[in-house]
C-alpha cells in the first residue's frame, strides 16, 4: 500500500538486499515494478550503501531498508543517498520492533516504515501489520487503499474513490494488539535479556552475532549465529542435533536472487556466502535459562 501511494508501479525500479524474506520483494513485483538486489554488509547483514549508489538508475524509485533480525541498516549513509538522488527510503521494520538508530525508533526514519505482527514475532496479532508514516497525505493515501479506496470523509455510501486493496486488520487482532502494546518494553527486555544470555555463553566460539553499535539499539528479534568462513561447519548437522534435542532452530535466510523467481546473482559474495554458515536460535518470552544452556551445549558441542 505504501508502495502503492507513492506511484511506484510498472518501469519503476525499487532497490533492497539480497539477504531478506521474500515478503520484502514480493510487493515491489505486484505493482509491476523491478525489484534491485544488492549485496549486503558482512557484520550487520543489511543493505550496503555503497552498492545502493552503484544500483541507481534513471528508473529508480526507492530503497527498501530491511532491518535483518533487528539489526539496523546504515540509516544515516541511506538517508544521504535517497535525498540526493530524490528517492523514497522505506523501513522494512518487520523484523526491528525495539530497535532504535540515535535514539529514534526502527520503522520512524523513512518515508515510511512497516512492521509485521506475525505470531513469530516480538509483538504479534496473529497476523498483520502496521504502516506508519509522518507525512499526512501519504497516510491519508494508505489509510483509503487499505479500504477498498474508500476515501475518509467521502459523504456517498459505499462508494470508493479509487481502487485499492482490502488490507484491513480485524477488531479481534487489534484488541489482542493493544493488549500488547501496554507491555511492549517488557517484551523487547525480555528480548535483549535472551540476547545477551546466549552471547555470553557463546563467547570464545569462532562466530559472529547480531551487532549493537554504540548509537544504536537492537530488539534482538532472532538471536543469530554466523560461523567463521575458516572453520569447515555444516549447518545441516546442527539443526538435527537441534532436532534430536527437541530444539527448534531456523535456517539463515538464502539470498533473494537464489530463489527461482529471479535472476541468480552469485556476484554477491556476501549474501551468497552467508546462509550456509548461518542459523537463528530459539527466543521466546517464556524461555529459561535452562532452556538457553540446552542450546548452548548443542552448538558448541557442533562448533569448535
Amino acid at each position: 500500500m505504501g508502495l502503492s501511494a507513492l506511484g511506484i508501479g510498472p518501469g519503476d525500479e525499487v532497490i533492497l538486499g539480497d539477504i531478506n524474506w521474500i515478503a520484502s520483494a514480493a510487493p515491489v513485483t505486484y505493482l509491476g515494478a523491478q525489484p534491485i538486489f544488492v549485496d549486503v554488509l558482512p557484520d550487520s547483514w543489511c543493505l550496503d550503501p555503497a552498492k545502493v549508489e552503484a544500483a541507481i538508475t534513471p528508473r529508480t524509485k526507492a530503497i527498501i531498508a530491511v532491518h535483518l533480525y533487528g539489526n539496523l541498516c546504515e540509516l544515516d549513509a541511506l538517508a544521504r543517498i535517497a535525498e540526493a538522488h530524490g528517492l523514497a527510503l522505506i523501513e522494512d521494520a518487520a523484523e526491528a520492533l525495539g530497535s532504535r538508530w540515535r535514539g529514534r525508533a526502527a520503522g520512524s526514519l523513512g518515508t515510511f516504515g512497516t512492521f509485521s505482527f506475525h505470531g513469530t514475532k516480538t509483538m504479534t496479532t496473529g497476523e498483520g501489520g502496521m504502516f506508519v508514516t509522518g507525512n499526512a497525505a501519504l497516510f491519508e493515501k494508505v489509510l483509503s487503499l487499505s479500504n477498498h479506496g474508500r476515501v475518509r470523509g467521502q459523504t456517498k455510501q459505499f462508494w470508493p474513490d479509487m481502487l485499492g486493496f482490502k488490507y484491513k486488520m480485524s477488531n479481534v487482532q487489534a484488541a489482542i494488539g493493544c493488549a500488547q502494546l501496554e507491555r511492549i518494553e517488557t517484551l523487547i527486555d525480555r528480548k535483549r535479556t535472551i540476547f545477551r544470555a546466549y552471547q555470553s555463553r557463546l563467547s570464545g566460539l569462532p562466530i559472529a552475532m547480531n551487532p549493537e553499535p554504540e548509537h544504536t539499539r537492537n530488539g534482538y528479534w532472532m538471536p543469530t549465529i554466523v560461523v567463521a568462513e575458516s572453520l569447515a561447519f555444516d549447518r545441516d548437522n546442527l539443526l538435527k542435533a537441534f532436532a534430536r534435542e527437541q530444539i527448534d532452530g531456523r535456517v539463515f535466510f538464502a539470498p533473494l536472487s537464489q530463489l527461482p523467481m529471479f535472476e541468480p546473482q552469485p556476484d554477491h559474495s556476501v549474501a551468497y556466502g552467508l546462509s550456509a554458515r548461518a542459523l537463528n536460535l530459539p527466543s521466546y518470552h517464556d524461555m529459561t535459562d535452562d532452556d538457553v544452556d540446552r542450546v548452548v551445549r548443542a552448538v558448541r558441542s557442533n562448533i569448535s
